[in-house]
């Protein structure tokens, strides 16, 4: 187990990418404090976690709250002792053309999933240089690393979240502390609720709908969150001591390239 007595908090570890990557982390041996604004959602995924035979607890938190963010790191350390790992995942997605897109939805998102972020790491550090050093690691996006349409603020906090993991990697490196990013593709989780509403809307059956998202990743298909928490335990674990800094997409190839219609090789295939 490549976590083993490793104390972790997840944050949006209610559902998707965030509950995977709790119960990846208890299968790999960490004690995981799950975090969600969510409460009933945190505690459900830890009791998931124990009847596992893991070890977990939960707590209620707004990650754009930092007193709250601060409380959740002090109750992980009283609980378990140290803090040794931290993905920052809780977040939050909208769509509209930027002259459409109240300012208040900007704000709203951005402090969600940028303020978050840096919450969570600044109210970290101190707990994990007590213990020599941890891992960091935030939820970016490909959408990070390249313009989407209809996604203006999506994308500025996504970029964001990325350039303040490489400034924090490069802070902190020499105190033992490493900070990566994962920039996952379309990955099967609730955030993608109001994209599927919107393609029923125009008569499209949940099957073709994410037929389409498929088509985006040369690997054909869209992603599950078991896919991430696996790279993000990964990149917590000792076996990526020599890892900081990276954006790493975990996006089926997306953000390689794209499949042109009718297959790489044409409409033979």
């Amino acid at each position: 187990m490549i976590l083993q007595d490793k104390v972790a908090i997840v944050t949006g570890a209610a559902s998707g990418i965030g509950k995977g990557t709790a119960v990846t982390f208890a299968r790999e041996g960490a004690k995981v404090m799950c975090a969600d604004l969510n409460a009933e959602g945190a505690e459900a995924t830890a009791r998931q976690i124990a009847d596992t035979g893991g070890e977990a607890a939960s707590i209620k938190v707004d990650v754009a709250d930092e007193e709250q963010t601060r409380q959740m790191v002090a109750e992980t350390v009283a609980r378990f002792g140290r803090l040794d790992a931290l993905f920052n995942n809780a977040g939050i997605g909208t769509g509209a053309p930027i002259p459409q897109m109240p300012v208040e939805e900007w704000d709203r998102l951005i402090d969600i999933n940028l303020r978050g972020v840096f919450l969570g790491t600044k109210h970290a550090i101190p707990e994990m240089l007590k213990s020599g050093g941890g891992a960091i690691v935030n939820t970016a996006s490909d959408a990070g690393l390249m313009g989407t349409a209809m996604l203006s603020a999506y994308c500025a906090s996504k970029g964001g979240v990325i350039m303040f993991t490489k400034a924090t990697a490069v802070e902190w490196g020499a105190m033992g502390i490493r900070a990566n990013a994962v920039c996952p593709g379309v990955i099967r989780t609730p955030i993608l609720d109001p994209f599927l509403a919107v393609g029923r809307a125009t008569g499209a059956t949940d099957e073709e709908i994410w037929k389409r998202m498929a088509s985006i990743h040369p690997m054909g298909r869209v992603g599950e969150p078991e896919e991430v928490g696996n790279t993000v335990a990964f990149l917590c674990s000792d076996r990526a001591s020599f890892i900081t800094g990276v954006a790493l997409p975990v996006d089926g190839g997306a953000a390689a390239g794209f499949v042109p219609q009718g297959g790489p090789f044409g409409t033979n295939t």
